[in-house]
């Protein structure tokens, strides 16, 4: 019994190392079969620089929205500022007839509405119509101010989709070219082509609707600003004709 117990086990023991040394062979093999898959994940960078020279262009224009938006919001909020004092004090300083006062009043508020109310104080005495030319004209030149480069975001909203328009047709060119190349239409022959084609028609669409919404936004929040100065207009020369208490 001992003897058969002997014999036994060196088969035993081969067949565990056996199966031990498949085991680590096995491991080694998908490690290196995991090493070599192509990643799955990929970057926005990574894919915008598959667009291709056409994805600077548009990198820039989407620099120059940025810029513009910014610049012009910080203006139209510092613009949109209301100063609840400002005709109560103006109608007191001008019944009393502190008509200097009432016009550095306007100038410290420095805004649209007060630089146009700074208009129509320095012509009392005047009639009310030409009371009323000066301050349109003030507050048309307030307006355009504010509306300084907001053409460039319109601009800017009309031309990207037409650089990514530009874009595709360069990677249908860069497709047809490789398949001429390779005389084969594999996925990876034309891939390249179609990333470019793809990334750029989004990114010009992506640029341009940014400077859309932008443009019209802005616009709509310089129209409450100008309606507002249309009110305070009224007023004031409304102000102008009631009697000094």
């Amino acid at each position: 019994m001992l003897n058969f117990i002997l014999q036994i086990n060196p088969a035993a023991t081969v067949a565990t190392s056996d199966s031990l040394n498949n085991a680590v062979t096995g491991i080694q093999t998908a490690s290196t079969t995991a090493e070599a898959l192509p990643p799955t994940e990929i970057h926005l960078i990574d894919m915008v620089l598959l667009g291709g020279p056409v994805m600077y262009i548009l990198g820039f224009l989407f620099a120059v929205a940025i810029y513009v938006l910014v610049e012009r919001l910080i203006v139209i909020n510092k613009a949109a500022k209301k100063n609840p004092t400002l005709m109560p004090g103006l109608k007191d300083m001008i019944h009393s007839g502190n008509i200097a006062n009432a016009r550095a009043m306007c100038k410290s508020v420095n805004t649209p509405e007060s630089l146009m109310l700074e208009q129509g104080v320095s012509r009392i005495g005047q009639s009310t119509q030409e009371i009323r030319e000066s301050m349109n004209a003030a507050g048309t030149n307030e307006l355009n101010k504010l509306e300084k480069h907001l053409s460039v975001l319109n601009i800017t909203g009309r031309i990207a989709p037409m650089f990514g328009f530009i874009g595709t047709i360069f990677g249908v060119i860069k497709i047809f070219y490789d398949i001429s190349l390779a005389k084969t239409v594999e996925i990876e022959v034309i891939s390249t082509g179609l990333y470019q084609k793809m990334v750029t028609s989004a990114g010009g669409l992506v640029v341009g609707v940014l400077a859309f919404v932008a443009y019209h936004w802005l616009n709509a929040r310089i129209d409450k600003i100008s309606h507002r100065m249309e009110e305070s207009q009224i007023r004031f020369l409304d102000m102008l004709n009631e009697p000094s208490k």
